[in-house]
């Protein structure tokens, strides 16, 4: 991204000039005046271009900048500006070490106990100094400072931070400051004009406007984000997003680039995902939630369709966690969530956020599809543990080394084989089959040697004869979906019956 310098003079008049002549002749179809911030008249047709030095000057005293320190030790020379940190940190991951000053050796001096580190922004939430703000922005922090927009400092304590939502709550010694309005996110529309206020590369109480692109972006974090076009660069983190009522609805948190730089994508956390954990952060330092302990998966459209779903929606079961809350109820891997606790699972990522929101102990109802039918299971939730999978068990029994070559003749280019007592121990399955062989097409499909085939479009598997039977009945040119254990975990997968086929034998496929 070219610095302010490096921008020929020359197009800052004609981008400046341009946007002057535009407005000082309006077209015969439009009014030459028009209320100060209104954006378009009943009919829908603009009128003009918003107004937003109202809402500056509102929000704007309310809005800080955060940075923080972190300890540094001896033989370490000084760190990297608050902004290329901030840029590194967030946009590409990069631990980047303190660099040795030109010239100069990395133990000449000793380093100062703290160092700069990251550079943020944030929000006054209440009057008595309570402040809201990305965690990333404070992670690892030894030291944070707040600086209002009146340049008055503060130090804050960090009363909680929340990784999985990348909320954070810091504490200055203040009162009787201006507190941001909050609002409803779930009340937002697309199109709506929206402004983010921060300190994008240290550039303090910056202002940037657009509009919300989309809500209940899934950028497959925790969040259901808000989208919008307004400029966001490192620093805004942490920052309000605001609506044209002045009211927060959301805080500035990530971006979508290939360079590292703005590119027309931002993304916001809801301000009522925000506020709830906030209120934990408040009362525990720590947030809660609920847990039923299973792995999950996405529902795609030809998997919808060959089983029966109607629609891909829902969240499909990988694996339960023995003992969690899900095994406790009766969900078995396949089965897809479709509803919990009375809230559409629409997507595969909202189960997670659905199910985090219930209190852990109560009981609530949940729909899952399996096998063509559609039940109502009760479940009580857990509670969420750091660091638990929903995986576990041991590790798969041992394949056969030779493999043999009736994958050739079957209509979907796999060989299978019965499982014996001890492997369906080892699996924890009741029935299904073990893939012996698989064709370069099947192996496209994803299926791999060593696959247990559990379900083969709803029927359960029983044997490899009834396997081979059902295969070869298979219509040709609509895809078929195997439901297969692998690695302690099921999955779908999607097979394409090959036009044609010679109609194969228990026999040969089983030697």
């Amino acid at each position: 991204m070219p610095s302010i310098g490096a921008i020929p003079r020359g197009l800052l008049a004609t981008l400046y000039f341009g946007v002057s002549v535009a407005a000082a002749a309006p077209s015969p179809a439009q009014p030459a005046t028009a209320p100060a911030g209104a954006v378009a008249s009943t009919t829908g047709v603009h009128c003009c271009l918003p107004d937003f030095t109202g809402l500056v000057d509102q929000v704007g005293p309310s809005v800080v900048n955060v940075r923080i320190y972190k300890k540094t030790t001896q033989g370490q020379g000084p760190q990297l500006d608050d902004q290329t940190r901030e840029f590194l940190h967030r946009f590409f991951g990069i631990p980047v070490p303190p660099a040795s000053p030109p010239g100069g050796d990395a133990n000449s001096e000793p380093p100062d106990p703290d160092s700069p580190a990251a550079v943020g922004s944030g929000f006054i939430v209440s009057s008595d100094g309570e402040v809201m703000t990305n965690a990333h922005v404070v992670d690892g922090a030894s030291a944070i400072i707040v600086t209002l927009a009146d340049k008055r400092e503060f130090k804050a304590r960090l009363v909680g931070a929340d990784k999985r939502t990348d909320v954070a709550v810091l504490k200055i010694e203040a009162h009787g400051l201006p507190a941001v309005r909050i609002g409803d996110s779930r009340a937002i529309r697309v199109g709506e004009w929206v402004l983010a206020i921060g300190s994008p590369f240290g550039l303090e109480n910056t202002v940037t406007a657009g509009i919300v692109s989309a809500k209940g972006r899934d950028t497959g974090d925790y969040n259901p984000f808000i989208q919008t076009d307004v400029a966001v660069n490192p620093g805004n983190s942490g920052g309000p997003l605001i609506d044209m009522q002045g009211q927060v609805i959301g805080i500035n948190s990530q971006i979508y680039s290939e360079t590292g730089g703005f590119m027309g994508i931002s993304f916001a956390i809801p301000i009522d995902v925000a506020t709830q954990v906030a209120r934990q952060l408040e009362q525990r330092g720590f947030v809660v939630r609920g847990n039923i302990g299973v792995a999950i998966d996405g529902v795609g459209t030809e998997l919808a369709d060959a089983i029966g779903l109607g629609k891909p929606m829902g969240a499909l079961v990988r694996s339960v966690e023995p003992g969690g809350a899900a095994d406790a109820a009766g969900v078995q891997d396949g089965d897809i969530i479709t509803r919990f606790d009375g809230k559409a699972v629409t997507h595969a990522n909202d189960l997670p956020r659905i199910v985090g929101d219930v209190t852990p102990g109560a009981t609530v109802t949940m729909e899952v599809f399996r096998r063509g039918k559609r039940l109502t299971l009760p479940i009580k939730v857990k509670a969420w543990e750091h660091g638990k999978s929903a995986g576990g068990g041991s590790q798969s029994p041992q394949m056969p080394q030779a493999a043999p070559t009736g994958a050739q003749r079957s209509p979907i280019g796999v060989a299978v084989v019965d499982l014996n007592a001890q492997q369906r121990r080892e699996l924890d399955v009741k029935a299904g089959v073990m893939v012996v062989a698989v064709q370069p097409g099947a192996a496209r499909s994803g299926l791999r040697v060593g696959d247990i085939v559990t379900l083969v479009n709803n029927a359960e598997i029983r044997s490899a004869d009834q396997f081979e039977h059902l295969v070869s009945r298979l219509p040709v040119g609509k895809p078929a979906a195997l439901l297969v254990q692998r690695d302690h975990a099921a999955q779908y997968v999607l097979v394409h019956p090959r036009a044609h086929a010679p109609k194969p034998t228990g026999a040969s496929a089983a030697k």
